[in-house]
């Protein structure tokens, strides 16, 4: 673990936490009620592909006209406010608590979903650089320690740079992305 990292552990368990979305006092916790009853949990039935809504819980539209390369994904909320601003805080202000937060709110879901193992993708070399850290990661690992989950870190590999996804409109991000991980394991 890097110095950095210990420190900044070490600073918020000693200071007072205020809510990490409005400021305002949140006894010690990440987020305060209000925050808390604000997020964009996903709710009804929700394609088992891409988790977006879907009626009944089949394969959505989108999914069935162009099947991704993946079987299934896994999320415990909408990407909308206050959970974009959430993701932000980890990835630009390095408030990696928010992992360890954000493994929580996966843990059920990912525990129904019976999967063998957890695969971080990696970011690239400079992102890494930058950052100090790889979010992806970092959610994974109280993820896997939690429920006994192999953490197969070395599965892919980044082997093409994009722009930064946060940099593109939505509809971009796919195509930014295609062919940019190789797979070494066999799954």
């Amino acid at each position: 673990m890097s110095i950095y990292r210990t420190t900044i552990q070490a600073l918020a368990r000693l200071l007072p936490q205020d809510c990490t979305v409005c400021g305002q006092g949140s006894g010690g916790r990440l987020l305060c009620p209000a925050c808390e009853a604000d997020l964009p949990h996903l709710a009804g039935p929700l394609c088992p592909v891409c988790a977006l809504p879907a009626p009944e819980g089949a394969a959505c539209g989108a999914c069935q006209a162009s099947p991704p390369h993946f079987d299934a994904s896994i999320a415990a909320f909408r990407y909308a406010f206050p959970v974009e601003h959430l993701v932000q805080e980890l990835k630009y202000r390095h408030r990696l608590p928010l992992a360890g937060w954000l493994a929580e709110a996966l843990m059920g879901r990912v525990a129904a979903a019976g999967v063998d193992c957890l695969i971080p993708l990696p970011l690239s070399a400079q992102r890494m650089r930058e950052r100090g850290f790889n979010q992806a990661q970092e959610i994974a690992r109280p993820l896997a320690h939690r429920l006994g989950l192999p953490l197969v870190s070395d599965a892919c590999a980044r082997v093409r740079d994009g722009a930064p996804q946060a940099s593109l409109p939505w509809k971009e991000r796919q195509a930014n992305i295609r062919h940019a991980f190789e797979c070494r394991l066999d799954l």
